[in-house]
């Protein structure tokens, strides 16, 4: 999702019809359809104070019995030790876009991206030109569940938009490489060019000392130039990475890039591939299993676009697949096809590829992805060339004036997580021959956007 002033702007885009004519299939509003081999096991709505329309529900993180979803207004922990019961154990008002989450032992971190008054908790909006506005990486002590505990806070240029976790070396710190992109001369403390990303570095032992302990930049030629449906190029938006393979793949607006990561506080880019026809904003990366090929998702309308239809199109909106080849500095990522859902979404409804993880089944490459309201898909690119949807669950459109549906959808120890923007967390089963040996691998904590082997 962009930051907030994009996300006005692509909502009002939907709303004056990117198509024009209405989709008279689709599902009655707040109607739950879904393929036969997906089951809705529970649904648990949003909660005051966050059961607001304007309180978007974001990313999610795992540990244990445990699943964090961040909010615009905070973050929530929920005990999903009976998935069709899933019950809020502590919600912690901590207001700030995106709020996107991690979790490392007793650690939470949580992004801001919009110019806050301060660094506490009861900040306030403010502008970006204000030099004392605040925003960056905030770290939470989750030892207790139930009271979350304010530790530190790290400002960062242009904010964090979203943040990915890389274990150090050494087992000692958490690392946090920063994602942030869109600067101006306006803003005080996110000027451009802004080719970078922060690197910030948490000591587990002493979480209160987190700081900023480099700032790599990425593009030294700037990168993308766009202009026009394009994006231009001014930082990445998100990066997930592969640290026993010591790689990383970040989406970067208008570019996609593998970065070799064995020097951790150096990340190194060795191949960078643009698609200046069908991708508008490059948005988010996974690696299947075997780190040999990359999925980058392409975030046509920042998200509040309804972009689902027949008259965008199937390549436009949609995930590139792309196969690695070589090693080492040598590797190269080669273009092989586009997926995107195969079921229209009438001209109100906000949708387009969004966050997404893999399906654990050895051999195999399955994923379930977010489509905001064009539901949860469930998929296969074993085939790179040949992708194909398995199952799919969905809601029926919400009013237009309002932006919703899933933000992530991840799979964790056999079921299928959804943080839904306006109607909260979502627990589904896929129930399917292809995907069932998935249902045994187990994890005790997962971060999608730190990926390792699960079917080793």
């Amino acid at each position: 999702m962009p930051r907030v002033a994009a996300v006005a702007a692509a909502l009002a885009l939907a709303l004056m019809g990117l198509a024009t004519s209405a989709n008279a299939d689709a599902p009655a509003p707040d109607e739950i359809v879904h393929s036969g081999n997906v089951k809705h096991v529970a649904n648990l709505a949003k909660q005051p104070p966050f059961n607001t329309t304007s309180a978007l529900g974001t990313d999610l993180a795992f540990q244990g019995r445990y699943a964090i979803a961040g909010n615009y207004n905070g973050f929530v922990i929920y005990d999903i030790a009976k998935p069709s019961r899933p019950k809020i154990v502590s919600q912690v008002s901590c207001p700030g876009s995106q709020n996107d989450v991690s979790v490392s032992g007793n650690l939470l971190f949580l992004s801001t991206d919009s110019a806050r008054s301060d660094d506490s908790c009861e900040s306030t909006g403010i502008s970006d030109s204000v030099p004392t506005n605040w925003q960056g990486i905030k770290v939470f002590d989750i030892s207790d569940k139930a009271a979350p505990e304010y530790v530190a806070a790290v400002p960062t240029k242009c904010g964090s938009h979203t943040h990915t976790l890389v274990p150090s070396k050494d087992g000692k710190d958490v690392l946090l490489y920063v994602s942030s992109y869109g600067p101006s001369a306006r803003f005080a403390n996110c000027q451009p060019p802004h080719d970078q990303i922060s690197i910030v570095k948490v000591p587990e032992a002493n979480p209160a000392a987190a700081a900023v302990v480099a700032e790599p930049v990425l593009f030294p030629d700037g990168g993308n130039p766009g202009p026009g449906p394009v994006s231009e190029t001014s930082g990445c938006h998100d990066i997930t990475v592969y640290p026993s393979k010591d790689i990383a793949a970040g989406a970067c607006m208008g570019d996609g890039i593998l970065m070799d990561i064995s020097d951790r506080l150096a990340p190194r880019v060795i191949e960078r591939v643009t698609d200046d026809v069908n991708f508008a904003f490059w948005h988010s990366a996974t690696f299947n299993d075997r780190g040999t090929k990359v999925i980058f998702t392409d975030e046509l309308g920042g998200g509040g676009g309804a972009t689902c239809n027949e008259e965008v199109g199937p390549e436009k909106g949609a995930d590139g697949i792309y196969d690695i080849n070589g090693k080492g500095d040598d590797r190269t990522l080669e273009f092989k096809s586009y997926f995107k859902i195969p079921r229209h979404q009438t001209d109100t409804e906000n949708c387009v590829a969004h966050n997404g993880s893999l399906i654990p089944v050895k051999g195999k490459d399955f994923m379930v992805q977010a489509w905001y309201q064009g539901g949860v898909s469930i998929w296969e690119f074993t085939n790179s060339s040949k992708p194909k949807e398995i199952g799919f669950i969905e809601r029926g459109p919400l009013p237009p004036d309002q932006i919703g549906g899933s933000w992530s959808a991840y799979y964790y120890n056999g079921l299928i997580y959804s943080s839904d923007i306006q109607k909260g967390l979502d627990v589904v089963d896929i129930r399917d021959r292809r995907t069932d040996r998935a249902k045994g691998v187990r994890q005790f904590q997962f971060n999608a956007q730190t990926q390792e082997s699960l079917t080793r």
